[in-house]
């Protein structure tokens, strides 16, 4: 069981890890030119909505279907993944993870099942119709069906952190928002669900415990410092100038595939959230507005007076405690060299700046 989580967490981590320039261009877009971003321009600004919401998800289709079926599944992977990106108002990373790989392993089989049945001359014709025929099916499947499917699990789990956050137990939250993010919900969390309560709370108060729980980049750092202390391969080379972007720039993003890789570490990241989010209940802490994006810097910058400490720790302990609790885990159940992982984790070194050299 734990060898097949670990193949499929490398599966998912190669979808994500060979786009992971795109995913580095939109951050540092964002981070510069929204309007609360270091260099505010609006007309650049208009990059940052069609990126996350087109751009990302179909290239993580498109690689998904690559993946199973070589270029030809990578285009119909792709266009699948146009069906559940139109029909949903939330970045469909997930869904794009989803018909990815289902478009590639259909064309194969299709393809496996015409081969050698092709008149001589009509090779081309039934290639492009098979193709064809198959995006217009997967798009109205992923419209219809999938779509519906991946914003009610968003939507379920923002109404579980709803509740937790009415029943006053925070702190538990992490056990549905750092999952949740490594799926790539994040934004649908932090915009949708937390942001919306935290600023009620912030006109009453000043400021808002919740624009703390799903932006704090103290457990990423952590988990990082983790595959950079007691990982190994591609994983532990990578770390480092993956800290840079994380902690520096607010791409939490960055981190997501080297959990995929090795789904176990989850459990270091509930453990850093929950620890920061219970510091920050018991220190009362809170912020004037979501930091965006989330890198330290944004905190400071949103964080009111009086309230740098309680603040800083909490990200502190969120870090320690996650590079602890994973440092132990790659200890006991070091990341298997399997060759979908070396092929998930290889590519680390086709993005500049995050591979060995």
């Amino acid at each position: 069981m734990r060898e097949k989580l670990q193949q499929v967490g490398g599966f998912l981590a190669g979808m994500v890890i060979p786009n992971m320039g795109a995913f580095i261009a939109w951050g540092l877009i964002t981070a510069l030119f929204i309007p609360t971003g270091w260099i505010p321009n609006e007309t650049f600004a208009k990059l940052v909505g069609p990126m996350i919401t087109y751009l990302l998800p179909l290239l993580i289709g498109y690689m998904g279907g690559k993946m199973v079926h070589d270029v030809r599944g990578g285009i119909v992977g792709a266009a699948a993944t146009m069906g559940v990106v139109v029909g949903a108002e939330i970045p469909m990373f997930l869904g794009g993870m989803i018909m990815g790989p289902l478009g590639g392993w259909l064309m194969k089989k299709i393809d496996e099942a015409l081969e050698d049945k092709i008149p001589v001359g009509f090779e081309m014709l039934v290639n492009n119709f098979s193709a064809g025929f198959l995006i217009v099916g997967l798009a109205l499947l992923g419209f219809v069906v999938v779509s519906p499917v991946v914003t009610g699990i968003s939507n379920a789990a923002g109404a579980a952190v709803d509740w937790l956050v009415d029943a006053r137990l925070l702190p538990l939250a992490a056990i549905i928002i750092e999952p949740a993010k490594v799926l790539f919900l994040n934004n649908a969390l932090n915009h949708g669900v937390l942001g919306p309560l935290g600023v009620a709370a912030a006109e009453e108060t000043g400021r808002a415990l919740h624009f703390l729980l799903e932006t704090n980049p103290g457990p990423g750092l952590g988990l990082l410092v983790a595959f950079y202390v007691a990982g190994k391969g591609m994983l532990k080379d990578s770390a480092p100038g993956s800290m840079i972007i994380h902690f520096l720039g607010g791409i939490h993003e960055i981190y997501f595939p080297f959990v995929l890789a090795h789904p176990i570490m989850i459990v270091a990241m509930i453990a850093g959230g929950f620890a920061a989010d219970l510091w920050f209940v018991i220190s009362g802490a809170g912020l004037v507005a979501t930091p965006s994006p989330g890198s330290i810097f944004a905190y400071l910058a949103v964080t009111p007076p009086g309230q740098h400490f309680p603040v800083l720790m909490g990200v502190l302990i969120g870090a320690v405690v996650s590079f602890l609790v994973g440092a132990f885990i790659l200890r006991v159940n070091p990341v298997r060299e399997t060759e979908e992982e070396e092929e998930a984790t290889g590519a680390v070194s086709a993005v500049p700046g995050l591979g060995s050299n």
